[in-house]
């Protein structure tokens, strides 16, 4: 075949791969889910992803009144990510083998990046837990909140990473690297010297924690909070549901994860603002008991100006129903002009951490064909993540053309289980 990989192209894709995986450094802390090709495409990349059960439990050995169908909830999940890096090198930078080894090294981190980046922008957008610190980072206490949140709230114990960006990364790190001194550390073996000569956090509060040389920034609030009715009556609580039927007759999936609520204004309020209303406090999502502290919540689009959408809903048993109370997630104390408290005073880098289970990626594959006069190399990494490599001479120009593609999905499954970490709110 005309265009085929000649072997020193073969090792170095090996290479590229090897390396490829390697930087999948958060793709390893999240959920995989494979999905079938075929199945995909008839479903325009669109499959739903169930969210977890929480069961309700009964005193007593008649339970005559107590079975109910539990209800399902499940999440659209997309292949919505189509990355490529294309390149073309002359018959002359062929002469340089190490021309085409530079590009493929660079095109490597580049489809890492965009896989890191795409985990961590669902994370930071939908991530309903909020944690904020009034100074910089730099105490264990602040990662502990984190821990707090999740324990408060029910999420399992285990699997739980915390992404930092550098500053406040480091921040921790000299924390850790503190080793004489009033209030000083004490940790068994290398812990703190490994702080202070390679700025290595590790494990803290639970958190396996990473570095980022990237992370989103969340601005500061400006103008007032506005307020909003938690009376049953005003219907700004949420009745979970499974399906929902057309007028048509057709049933559908329903994703759960948000809510539209209305609100005196939202001029004020902007997507991804965190917040807290009056009055409403969070569970603990299996025993339903109180936390005393107000749930958190994030906005995630604004409909118009009296109506935004947010997550997670306010599941406040308020309607009644079964749904309700199985996946109840916070105790309301009615009234009819309860304030929005916006939580992001100061604008500030959005550190992510969640529990492995909320966040899921989707390994998609292309079907290229091998016969059609391209040369194709095609390889997966640990994580089931499929690289791509092409490549086409044209003898018009006597360049050769190269591109390595992935195609994947990233799906936050439940944002109770996932949130953002904030420093330096006065």
């Amino acid at each position: 075949m005309s265009n085929s990989f000649s072997k020193e192209e073969r090792v170095a894709f090996e290479d590229i791969l090897e390396g490829f995986n390697d930087a999948l450094v958060l793709s390893r802390n999240v959920s995989i889910y494979n999905t079938d090709g075929s199945m995909m495409e008839r479903t325009n990349n669109v499959i739903y992803r169930p969210q977890p059960y929480i069961a309700q439990s009964y005193d007593g050995m008649d339970q005559t009144n107590n079975f109910t169908a539990y209800t399902q909830l499940s999440v659209p999940a997309t292949l919505g990510f189509q990355k490529s890096v294309p390149f073309i090198l002359d018959a002359l930078e062929l002469r340089d083998a190490l021309q085409e080894g530079r590009l493929g090294e660079a095109a490597k981190q580049k489809l890492a990046s965009d896989i890191n980046i795409a985990i961590m922008n669902v994370a930071a957008a939908q991530g309903s837990l909020v944690v904020t610190v009034n100074t910089a980072a730099g105490d264990y206490d602040d990662v502990a909140l984190c821990d707090s949140i999740m324990n408060e709230q029910g999420v399992q114990a285990f699997d739980r990473y915390l992404a930092l960006s550098s500053r406040d990364y480091n921040g921790i790190a000299g924390n850790i690297a503190t080793g004489a001194g009033t209030g000083a550390r004490s940790f068994a073996g290398t812990k703190s010297n490994t702080a202070f000569e390679r700025s290595f956090v590790g494990m803290v509060a639970g958190f396996e924690t990473y570095k980022l040389d990237y992370a989103n920034r969340l601005a500061a609030r400006t103008g007032s909070n506005t307020t909003m009715s938690t009376l049953a009556a005003a219907n700004n609580y949420y009745v979970p549901v499974a399906t929902s039927t057309a007028a048509t007759g057709e049933t559908q999936n329903v994703d759960n994860r948000f809510q539209t609520i209305t609100v005196t204004s939202t001029t004020d309020l902007r997507v991804g603002t965190p917040f807290q209303i009056d009055g409403v406090e969070a569970v603990h999502h299996i025993t339903k008991q109180g936390t005393g502290f107000n749930k958190t919540f994030r906005v995630v689009s604004i409909t118009n100006s009296t109506t935004c959408v947010i997550t997670p809903p306010i599941i406040s048993a308020q309607g009644g129903t079964d749904a309700e109370l199985q996946y109840q997630n916070v105790i309301v104390t009615p009234n009819a002009s309860a304030t929005l408290t916006r939580l992001n005073s100061v604008t500030a880098p959005v550190n992510c951490f969640w529990q492995k289970d909320a966040l899921e990626i989707l390994p998609g594959r292309y079907s290229v064909p091998s016969d059609a006069g391209v040369a194709v190399m095609r390889a997966s990494t640990d994580q089931g993540i499929e690289l791509v490599m092409q490549k086409q001479y044209d003898v018009n120009t006597m360049k050769t053309k190269y591109r390595l593609d992935t195609l994947f999905g990233v799906v936050n499954k439940q944002p109770e289980m996932s949130g953002i970490l904030l420093f330096g709110q006065t």
